[in-house]
């Protein structure tokens, strides 16, 4: 039975392992925090500070807004990652599955943000948004189920902060994070496997023949942490600023229960349902921006954004009297997202914005997952905002992401025989992946 509690550890490890989901950014991050600032590809946010979600971006920023200003901004994010199978084995004992249809689908982000002046120096804030996470589910008769079916993470982020107004070139802000996160995550498991390795394959043969060669693992969890982020602004000439921002890492022991479906009589005992956690640590990111006013009609923007994903290094997954069920290395790489954009003022009603951007991955391409197909990422965006008036403002904009077609090789002859695989089948193919972005936001001074 020691090699079904095997399974039974990496069903969860693969299923926790799904944080990474179908995020827009590098790994399974989120940068779509406004409206404002997508027509520019998110270029400059740390130093642009149109408007209150600049506390997300550069709490700094509230010192360039004065008075009070509320902003709601929502997208509709569309992302794709059809897979193409290319040589993968069919698990033991059960058919090999099709390619599982298009793991990505709509998803809807809210940000809302608040700023106020208390005084000629003292600004605070507040902001709610989805720092990570989005959603991906393949069909459940797909090629590499067992490896993931559906990974789904909700995260919530609220976000108070105050800025100080040294003098007329420098400001500074601050914030505490207090975040939440949410996930149902899903593979299947090869019940006719487990009981093959251990009563023989005339057993795992008949496991089959009854209809519970496999069956569902899905996890349900939780946790709330906190974090903090640091900005400061510095204007150099009455054109030009640049803005530097940095958000901490946030550590999260995700709790939550593990259940498996149609699981036979004879594996009761050995893949027990019960309690795991897992420690997860958001990783910590930094940015320097600039803003220049070319002339009354033309802004440029610049952006480097560092992410520190080498803090992503192994899933350790723990029952709930602490015994160590596995270990998986992960293995990510810090990453570099550079971005440029303009605004061009049409007139005192309308701006219109552009941008281009290039977002890394963080993860090697020897440990590319299904439940993470992701790869190095080209942004085209445009956009702008319609004054209605000196105190609301309506912001709009659209981003193609294209991604570098992303392949799978998992559990291959060299890798079959290691804790990760067993019970798993070979998983090879190809991605074509791609995201759709469409953003609105209205912003009002009080």
């Amino acid at each position: 039975m020691s090699t079904s509690r095997t399974l039974v550890s990496f069903a969860v490890a693969s299923a926790l392992a799904a944080f990474a989901g179908g995020a827009q950014a590098s790994g399974f991050a989120l940068i779509e925090q406004n409206a404002s600032g997508i027509g520019n590809a998110f270029a400059g946010q740390a130093a642009s500070a149109q408007d209150a979600s600049t506390i997300f971006f550069n709490p700094a920023g509230m010192t360039l807004l004065p008075g009070r200003q509320v902003v709601f901004a929502g997208h509709a994010i569309r992302p794709s990652a059809e897979f193409t199978n290319s040589g993968s084995v069919a698990p033991p004992f059960l058919p090999l599955g099709d390619n599982g249809g298009d793991a990505g689908d709509w998803a809807f982000v809210p940000n809302a943000y608040l700023s106020w002046q208390l005084s000629p120096k003292w600004f605070v804030g507040v902001g709610m948004n989805a720092p990570f996470g989005l959603k991906t589910e393949y069909s459940p008769t797909w090629v590499g189920r067992l490896h993931a079916v559906e990974s789904d993470l909700k995260t919530i982020n609220i976000n108070p902060s105050v800025a100080y107004k040294v003098n007329d070139q420098v400001s500074l802000g601050a914030g505490i994070s207090y975040q939440r996160a949410e996930a149902t995550l899903s593979n299947n498991v090869n019940y006719a496997g487990a009981v093959a390795q251990v009563l023989g394959a005339g057993a795992g043969a008949a496991i089959a023949a009854a209809g519970q060669g496999e069956g569902l693992a899905k996890i349900e969890g939780d946790d709330d942490a906190f974090g903090y982020n640091l900005g400061a602004m510095f204007n150099v000439n009455p054109n030009t600023r640049i803005g530097v921002a940095y958000r901490s890492s946030i550590s999260y022991t995700i709790s939550g229960s593990v259940n498996f479906g149609n699981r036979p009589a004879a594996l009761a005992a050995a893949l027990p349902d019960g309690a795991v956690q897992a420690d997860i640590k958001m990783p910590a990111s930094a940015s320097v921006s600039v803003f220049h006013k070319l002339n009354p009609k033309w802004d440029l923007l610049a952006d480097i954004s560092w992410t520190e994903w080498s803090s992503v290094t192994a899933l350790n997954i723990v029952r709930s009297n602490g015994a160590l069920l596995t270990t998986t290395p992960l293995n990510w790489s810090d990453t570099w997202r550079l971005s440029v954009g303009a605004n061009y003022h049409v007139n005192s009603a309308w701006t219109l914005r552009m941008g281009l951007a290039y977002d890394e991955s963080p993860v090697p391409d020897v440990d590319r997952t299904p439940r993470i197909p992701d790869n190095d990422r080209t942004w085209l965006a445009f956009g702008g905002q319609y004054r209605l008036s000196k105190q609301g403002a309506i912001d709009f904009g659209y981003a193609y992401l294209h991604v570098k077609d992303p392949s799978v090789s998992l559990c291959g002859p060299a890798t079959a025989a290691t804790l990760g695989c067993r019970g798993k089948n070979n998983l090879v193919g190809t991605y074509d992946n791609s995201v759709h972005i469409f953003s609105a936001q209205y912003r009002y001074n009080f």
